[in-house]
């Protein structure tokens, strides 16, 4: 069954959870774990595709945009559809609502930041995988 992590910011952090998705994708590949991050919007798509390139000046994170790259040779994958289908270790899901395609996954990943809205999205998706028994947990993380 898929485990599902809410990392929270602490509310003394900056930042917003796109940052909050980079620094999940760098700890995530210390473990070589494929990931594939849920942005259905090509604007925000691109704003993380550059900011994984920024985010750390001393970190370097192979990546691309769905389609734009070779996905055999790409462990962290930007899309908004679920695809490529083979990918089923790690989501991340930027998205204010659970994906169709969720339960592939060995893990799913909700990073949630301060904005009131992606709030109540993120408590919207919670209640979702709980009614459904996922396993569940909780992170505060600061940035």
């Amino acid at each position: 069954m898929t485990r599902v992590d809410f990392y929270s910011l602490d509310p003394a952090s900056g930042g917003d959870r796109f940052l909050l998705a980079c620094r999940l994708v760098e700890r995530i590949r210390t473990s070589n774990l494929r990931v594939l991050i849920h942005c259905p919007d090509a604007e925000l798509s691109r704003h993380l595709d550059r900011l994984l390139w920024t985010f750390r000046e001393d970190s370097f994170l192979p990546h691309g945009i769905v389609g734009r790259t070779d996905p055999a040779l790409t462990p962290v994958l930007i899309g908004g559809d679920g695809i490529p289908e083979s990918e089923d270790q790690v989501l991340i899901n930027l998205a204010n609502e659970v994906p169709g395609f969720f339960s592939r996954f060995e893990r799913v990943c909700e990073p949630i930041d301060h904005d009131a809205a992606v709030r109540a999205a993120g408590r919207e998706r919670f209640r979702f995988y709980k009614d459904r028994g996922y396993p569940l947990e909780h992170h505060q993380i600061r940035l």
